[in-house]
């Protein structure tokens, strides 16, 4: 369709007027002009967001990214030879994983089918991932369904991925550069998204159910033990804890399904669950439900805890996270003590020191069942009241980026604690306690004990770090040269952890052979440790930033706990 006929049609969809379009193209279109202000003549480059700001939102989506792994590299697998290309993004819209063919990777890059693009609708207009998470239902934007010109060639089918406790989490999007001109040409490939969001949302509730009984249900025995469509995570009184997207079908009125019991819309208790396991024919596992009508079903029991050799460190998955560190031991000692407890804990480190990997260790050892985290940066009073209205039985509340509260929803969040007993705050932050800019009512609530994660850069572990990620990333053949070694054991690692991770997953990807030489090694980034060495002044760039924190830490390549650290430090307020 030629530009003129393309904007012809969005005005005329503006205007009240039917032009065919699927329903949800048409909404789009209105929010992009009255809710976002767009212009319909545009023909704007992608969003891509800075390599410091790809590297929180990869590092927040971490978890969904692992889970996500095997499903999209069969799935890519499937589609091999048909120029597709699979972007994961997180529920921002930010692709954080990508599978594309090397062969097209500028094309790609110039589209916005890359890591980094942000595909959010108020930035990128009508698209697959933008409109899947507004409506958070499996959508396809075919060619000029897209409102923004640059984007009509392009044909994207995203659908949502949500997390064990419902909430929309990532987003699993297949496009092409070109591809056929009707749109029902892209039907398979929505078969196959689905699909394999089905099983993204499946290995993510496994993933968190090692200590709990998880039913999985199928409406035909033949695939139940194999590729179930659903699965519910129940604790020891048949309550459920988590589950998968297609689970709202049991419970056809709606509502919240976190806390229910099962017996609401099936027909069997916890005590019926070993008689669903897999040492009895699948044909035989039938569960009625209370609708009348029957699933088949696959029970597996919480997993015992694995014999040791010698009697295990107090804290168990805490033991995980350091080798012989001296410092880390007694964090690790301290942490494993009050993991049971309902205390109150602010865990402090530089960016990537693993700070919400210990905030994860320490909710499974403790005595909460459910989980909930939010990212402070951006949080509102509304979402927060949304997160945790529908909460029950003890859950831990994972608040990270503590610093970044806004003063009206940290009051709030005070409340929020007050008020609900059964809730364990675990925060994070890049600051010190003592220079935390919240209210002290407010610190109080959050730092009952305080835990500081030390840099890499000062860990004796170092050596013993090096051979477990390689060993997590790499197959076994796979060794780091006497040199390469020696190289990694020397660097700083102003980025901690994170950097270490990313520097392997290059390495990996470089080498040849099953040695990972020096030469493999990516350089260090040369990076300044804060903003003190910016070109420009910090005040001069919050000016011309209109003292938006986003847009001045987009600037300077740098988060915005970073520009609120120097501008605390600086003794800087904006002049409104």
């Amino acid at each position: 369709m030629a530009r003129s006929q393309h904007v012809d049609e969005i005005e005329q969809v503006l205007g009240g007027g039917q032009t065919g379009r699927d329903s949800f193209v048409s909404e789009s279109w209105r929010r992009c002009v009255e809710l976002y202000g767009m212009d319909p003549t545009r023909h704007e480059p992608a969003h891509i967001v800075t390599e410091a700001e790809l590297r929180d939102h990869r590092m927040q989506a971490e978890r969904m990214i692992g889970a996500a792994r095997t499903s999209m590299q069969a799935l890519f697998r499937q589609v091999a030879g048909q120029n597709y290309v699979l972007l994961l993004t997180d529920a921002q819209g930010v692709c954080v994983d990508f599978f594309g063919d090397d062969m097209f990777i500028d094309e790609l890059r110039k589209s916005g089918l890359y890591l980094g693009a942000n595909w959010s609708e108020n930035l990128a207009g009508t698209c697959g991932v933008g409109a899947c998470i507004v409506t958070q239902e499996p959508v396809t934007i075919h060619q000029d369904d897209h409102f923004d010109n640059a984007h009509t060639t392009l044909s994207c089918t995203a659908a949502p991925i949500f997390d064990s406790l419902g909430a929309l989490a990532a987003v699993l999007d297949i496009s092409l550069l070109r591809s056929p001109s009707l749109k029902r040409s892209q039907n398979l490939a929505m078969s196959l998204v689905t699909n394999a969001v089905r099983r993204v949302e499946m290995a993510n509730l496994m993933a968190e159910s090692r200590r709990d009984w998880v039913l999985r249900l199928s409406d035909s025995p033949e695939f139940l033990d194999v590729d179930p469509e659903t699965a519910i995570r129940l604790d020891g009184s048949g309550r459920i804890l988590g589950y998968t997207r297609g689970a709202r079908r049991l419970f056809p009125e709606g509502g919240p399904i976190i806390g229910r019991r099962v017996d609401e819309a099936l027909g069997l208790s916890v005590d019926d669950l070993p008689n669903l396991m897999r040492d009895r024919r699948t044909e035989e596992r039938v569960i009625e439900m209370r609708d009348g009508g029957a699933l088949f079903g696959h029970a597996i029991a919480p997993q015992a805890p694995r014999t040791a050799l010698r009697p295990p460190r107090q804290g168990g998955p805490i033991d995980g996270l350091s080798g012989n560190d001296p410092v880390m031991a007694r964090l690790q000692a301290q942490a494993g003590k009050l993991a049971p407890t309902q205390v109150p804990l602010l865990i402090t480190g530089e960016t990537g020191t693993g700070k919400t990997k210990l905030a994860r260790a320490i909710h499974m050892v403790g005595r909460s069942r459910g989980f909930l985290a939010l990212d402070c940066a951006g949080l509102t009073v509304e979402r927060l009241d949304e997160a945790c209205r529908d909460l029950s039985g003890p859950t831990t509340l994972l608040l990270r980026r503590i610093e970044e509260l806004e003063e009206r929803v940290a009051v709030a969040l005070t409340s929020v604690l007050d008020g609900q007993s059964d809730l364990r705050p675990i925060s994070t932050s890049c600051l010190n306690v003592g220079t935390l800019d919240l209210p002290r009512t407010l610190i109080h609530r959050l730092a009952g004990a305080v835990l500081h994660l030390p840099p890499l850069r000062q860990r004796q572990d170092l050596g013993w770090l090096l051979e477990r990620l390689l060993r997590r990333r790499a197959p076994d053949e796979i060794r780091l040269s006497p040199s390469a070694r020696a190289t990694l054991l020397g660097r700083d690692w102003p980025g901690n952890l994170r950097e270490l991770e990313q520097v392997l997953d290059v390495a990996i990807a470089l080498c040849d052979g099953d040695v990972i030489d020096q030469p493999d090694l990516p350089p260090p980034l040369e990076m300044s440790p804060d903003m003190g060495e910016a070109e420009e002044p910090l005040e001069q760039v919050m000016e011309a930033c209109g003292w938006n924190m986003s847009r001045a830490a987009r600037r300077l390549g740098v988060n915005r706990s970073t520009v609120l650290r120097r501008l605390r430090r600086a003794g800087l307020r904006s002049p409104a």
